[in-house]
């Protein structure tokens, strides 16, 4: 597989592609294409959350209303029960994700 290869045509809704087996170490690939999170909804993931976004760009919030712009080579820690969202992702190019989730700290 080529992290950064992309589907011909593109899907309106993200692709989740699970990279390994989930052992309680979940390894994903995430395609985004300008979707957000649905305004009032939030995250509150029972895992901690290491992400790299390796193409395009997005905007992460957090419920406090801080936010985090990123662009390709950015990574974040995301601990777990910590509420975010996603407001942004770019189309063109679309987004591409490398996601860890897990118990990580």
């Amino acid at each position: 597989m080529n992290i950064f290869a992309l589907p011909e045509t593109l899907p309106e809704e993200e692709v989740f592609e699970q990279l390994i087996p989930d052992n309680g170490i979940l390894i994903e690939r995430i395609i985004s294409t300008g979707q957000a999170s649905p305004e009032g909804f939030w995250f509150n993931q029972d895992r901690d959350e290491w992400v790299v976004l390796l193409q395009g760009t997005a905007i992460l919030e957090w419920q406090d209303g801080s936010k985090k712009n990123l662009t390709a080579g950015d990574s974040l820690f995301i601990p777990a029960r910590q509420l975010h969202r996603v407001e942004r992702t770019s189309n063109n190019p679309p987004c591409i994700w490398l996601a860890v989730h897990g118990k990580l700290r």
